[in-house]
């Protein structure tokens, strides 16, 4: 297949197509919608499922069932929504299921608008359900980077028994690129899925799908085989890209489309002199801390861009481990940044920094 020209939310339908998914369960909100309303007319015509459930909680909670059934099951939703699904997703984790679940962010808080944000990093890498459980979050830079992680969260999601969430933001799901649905992607060995609820042809006695545990040392017993589980992804699934990084004078961390904006940045600042290196984050959790050991001596200060009031900021700092002095750049509310912006931020955070 040729390079085509595709919107992002349609794009990341075809790759979910392409990753293998079997059933998709979700509620409409802007700026996601084309997600399923591409997968209605195809799942169908594929001869799988689609439902559009009456609320977001009721959507989760199908996704939790067929995933407890052995399908390869997603839902899509944006930031509101996305926060009514988060004690299914608690459910989900507890209960060791994959499933993968696309959020295109929207400004907020409460209903907030329906421009692009980043100001849901804190709801995606620390989760708004109970417990101690964690997801695996990728964030693309661009719409082929969208689909080739589609297309591996499937498999990762069977992988590790544990749900996937692709975090991209309005403006991503919104635009057009050329993009190639047969780029391929690294492929993972999936075990039999044994603790389906499919019958007992290949188990004695039955399958029970759970995340209750009544007894305590049960449930320590489980959540310390969890953190098991966690620290293997953090081992295996850290991704990251480090840009422009041979001798810089400062370094910037940005993902998704506040990355893209700061390359443009980066360049605009190195014809005038200016240096300047990027960490670029992909997977948000496990957050790449490793890349910080990278940065090379020299280093005057760190600049972490977000299209939210900071939050990422508080990874940043713990990662660097205090190495650096660490400024801050973001616009919140669906306002998108010009590059001039953020080459302003570096000016200025140059000039606090040398006195």
């Amino acid at each position: 297949m040729a390079k085509v020209l595709m919107k992002g939310n349609e794009a990341i339908a075809v790759a979910a197509l392409k990753g293998g998914v079997d059933a998709f369960f979700g509620y409409p909100i802007t700026p996601q919608n084309e997600i399923p309303e591409y997968l209605s007319k195809h799942l169908l015509a594929a001869g799988k499922v689609f439902v559009q459930a009456e609320s977001e909680v009721a959507a989760i909670n199908m996704v939790y069932g067929a995933a407890g059934a052995g399908a390869r099951v997603m839902t899509s939703s944006s930031s509101p929504g996305i926060a009514l699904k988060q004690e299914g997703i608690s459910y989900i984790a507890g209960a060791e299921l994959p499933c993968v679940i696309v959020s295109v962010m929207r400004g907020g808080p409460g209903l907030g608008g329906i421009q692009p944000s980043q100001a849901d990093y804190y709801q995606a890498t620390r989760g708004g359900g109970n417990g101690d459980y964690q997801l695996i979050v990728y964030a693309p830079e661009t719409i082929q980077e969208t689909i080739d992680i589609m297309k591996e969260s499937f498999d990762i999601a069977d992988y590790y028994r544990n749900p996937v969430l692709v975090l991209v933001d309005g403006l991503i799901g919104q635009m057009m690129e050329t993009v190639d649905f047969e780029k391929p992607v690294k492929k993972r060995f999936i075990p039999a899925k044994d603790y389906a609820t499919t019958g007992t042809a290949n188990h004695p006695g039955r399958n029970i799908v759970n995340s209750l545990f009544l007894d305590p040392v049960e449930l320590e017993q489980h959540n310390l085989q969890l953190q098991k589980k966690y620290q293997q992804i953090k081992n295996n699934e850290t991704k990251y890209e480090m840009i422009n990084m041979e001798n810089p004078e400062y370094v910037i961390v940005a993902y998704g489309t506040m990355s893209r904006i700061c390359r443009s940045a980066i360049e605009s600042l190195k014809e005038e002199g200016i240096e300047v290196g990027m960490i670029r984050p992909i997977s948000l959790w496990p957050y790449p801390k490793a890349a910080f050991n990278e940065i090379p001596s020299g280093v005057k200060g760190i600049l972490c861009a977000e299209m939210s009031m900071g939050q990422m900021l508080d990874d940043v700092m713990i990662s660097d481990k205090g190495r650096h002095e660490i400024g801050f750049y973001g616009r919140v509310g669906g306002m998108v940044p010009e590059p001039e912006e953020i080459v302003d931020a570096i000016k200025n955070f140059k000039d606090k920094v040398v006195k």
